[in-house]
This record gives structure tokens, sequence and C-alpha cells, in this order.
């Protein structure tokens, strides 16, 4: 029986995070007996993340290089190395940004064929870090042979040309179909009453402005309003946030669930869906949402090309809480519905974009062994 294509995929870490969940729903649903994904990662080995386990499982590999620092000899010369020893990849996918031409270099350097470059992001904060990423994505479009973005925004803002394809970050929108039954199972385990649920999920950094979030809630319970916040993720401002939810003496209102595996059910508890980032590629969580049949809010930073379905509200940062509250009051008089078809039928279901990705990789390595494709 012949062997798998091996792709190997280049990230950060394979934490529960969007851009893993996304990878993680393309490697559960491809044909592992064609493609298998292997993963690079930027984290030591004792550093155990969310995903490890079901990778190995399902028969990936997982390596370890130190912190991407495009400025490190130790860090350029580990990563050269990993190339030289490790010549049976012939197709890697790299997922870190603006930083991704430093590995696609070095792969083209040790005789890569297919470098595809895979952009989940969009403009950014200024600041230091942000002007050292301006001046390394100009390399990408240079070393990649095929660049995939999340969204037509932020494929035009990191590649800075229309050469590219939209790779949708797609879901099993049926395991997300909107379900009275699990609602109801998940308020009582939650213990969300009759409570208007305002709910997040991401990871507690800067740019999903959590902080927004936590006063956007306070201002409707100043108001009077019964309602209750669920925040589902982790990060480095995690105890931060808590700590100003315990400092307003909200405790009792804001859960916080920690990383969740079940967010397909948690989405089924909440009743409108809060994304004020400050900035956004094309966020998955918007994906799921939708196909749960949420209503969101969301900030004047995320696309709104991410709006699939009827029941998206876009609003300035710069606009008053009120707004905001006003917003989501409107949103809860509609009638919450089962709309996952219509997700379907907008070409985000992981299935048929699964397929098109895994012949992608196959007709790769076929023009490969032709001789169709070479060192480029």
């Amino acid at each position: 029986m012949e062997e798998p294509v091996r792709v190997l995929h280049v990230v950060t870490h394979m934490n529960c995070g969007g851009l893993e969940n996304m990878i993680m729903n393309y490697y559960r649903n491809i044909d592992r007996s064609k493609v298998q994904f292997d993963f690079l990662t930027h984290r030591p080995a004792n550093e155990k993340k969310f995903f490890d386990d079901e990778i190995l499982e399902m028969g990936g590999k997982i390596f370890h290089l130190p912190k991407l620092n495009p400025f490190s000899p130790y860090y350029l010369h580990s990563l050269d190395n990993f190339f030289k020893v490790h010549k049976e990849y012939k197709i890697i996918h790299v997922h870190q940004d603006c930083l991704s031409g430093i590995i696609l270099k070095a792969a083209k350097k040790n005789n890569v064929p297919v470098r595809i470059a895979h952009c989940h992001n969009s403009n950014q904060d200024k600041g230091l870090k942000y002007f050292i990423k301006e001046y390394f994505k100009k390399d990408i479009v240079k070393y990649a042979t095929k660049l995939y973005a999340c969204g037509l925004q932020s494929g035009e803002w990191m590649f800075k040309t229309k050469n590219f394809e939209v790779f949708p970050n797609a879901i099993d929108a049926k395991k997300y179909q909107y379900d009275v039954k699990i609602r109801e199972e998940m308020r009582n385990e939650l213990d969300l009453g009759s409570s208007i649920v305002l709910g997040h999920v991401g990871r507690f950094s800067n740019v999903k402005n959590h902080k927004f979030i936590v006063d956007i809630f306070t201002k409707m319970v100043d108001m009077g309003k019964d309602a209750k916040l669920l925040l589902v993720g982790q990060g480095e401002l995690f105890e931060e946030i808590k700590t100003i939810v315990e400092s307003r003496q909200l405790s009792d209102r804001v859960i916080f669930t920690g990383l969740r595996s079940d967010i397909n059910k948690i989405m089924q508890a909440m009743d409108v869906f809060l994304l004020p980032s400050l900035f956004e590629g094309f966020p998955v969580t918007m994906v799921e949402a939708q196909a749960a049949g949420l209503p969101c809010v969301i900030s004047d930073k995320v696309p709104l090309e991410c709006k699939i379905t009827n029941d998206v509200a876009q609003i300035s940062l710069n606009e008053s809480k009120e707004v905001w509250i006003e917003t989501i009051e409107e949103l809860l008089t509609k009638e919450r519905c089962d709309v996952h078809e219509e997700v379907v039928l907008k070409g985000y279901d992981v299935k048929e974009n699964t397929k098109k990705i895994e012949n992608y990789y196959i007709e790769c390595v076929n023009l490969i062994k032709e001789r169709k494709i070479n060192k480029r």
C-alpha cells in the first residue's frame, strides 16, 4: 500500500486557538490514508499543548524548534538544520503570518518544492513588533509557491497582491446546528438560569478586547438587566480580566470556562456572541457562532466579509456602550433558528473544502514525481 503524502504544517504551537482549530477541522476530515499532517512547532517538547495527543493519535508527528526569532543565529541554524535532516517533506504549509518568509526561505534553500504561505490575520496595531513584521513579510511572496488567505482583506494586506486564493475557515457546520435540547442541558450545566447570556470565545489577549466586553456587560448590569457573561478560553490576560470582574463584584454573573472542546454545545447556551476585536483576519469563531444560529455583534475592526447570515451587526469601537447594548437588545428580539445549512451553502462546511485541499496536496506530489515541479 502506498504511503500517504506527508504535509508539514509550520505553526507556533497547537494550543486551542482559532488557527489551530481550523487546521484540526481539516485534519480530522482529510483521508489520512492519502494525506497525513505533521507539525513543526516553535515551543519546547515539554510544553504540552491542547491538540498534541489528538495529533499523535491520528498518526501525526510533532517536531519542536526554539521560539521564532528572525535575529537569532541559533534559531536560524536550528531551522536550516531541520530541513537538512528532514528531506522527506516535499510540501510545507506555513502558518506564521508576517514571519512566514523566514521558514519559506529556509525551505527553498533546502529544495522543498511546494511552499505554501497561509495568512490568518489582517492589519495589526502599530508597535515595534509591527514594523519588524512589516519588514519581513515582503519575503513571503518571494519564497512561496502558493498563497492562501483566510479572507480577501487579509490576503491583500499580507501579500500586497491579488495573486492568492481564499482558503475558508471551514467547520463541521452540522455539529453547530441549533438544538433546543442541547441549549437547555448546557444552560443547566453552567447554571445560567433564564438570564440573557452574552458570550465570547477567544484567547485572553489584547487583540480580543476582553475589557471592552466586560465594560459592556457591567453597563448592562448597572441598567438592571438580568444578564450573565460566558467567557471561553485562556491566555496571558486571563488573570487580569478575572481581577477586573472581581473588583466590580460581578463574579457571580461571569463564567470563565477555560479551554473547552465542546464549543459547539457551549454556543447553544449563549444568546448573543460578542467580538469587539482590535483586528482580525477571518475569525473561525464567527463561522461557528453563525452556524449555531447566534446573533453576533462585531467591531469595525473585524472584516465584514465574515458576515454569513443576516444576524450580524457591526459597530465602531468608538461608539458608546449604550449603542452596543441597544444593538444587542435589538438582536435579542429576533427568533433564533437553525441556519447551519446557510453556512454550508455559503461554502464554509469543512467536508467539501477538505476534499479540495486534499486533491491539491496529491496533485502537487504527482507533479513532483513527473518532474513538472522543480526547485524554484
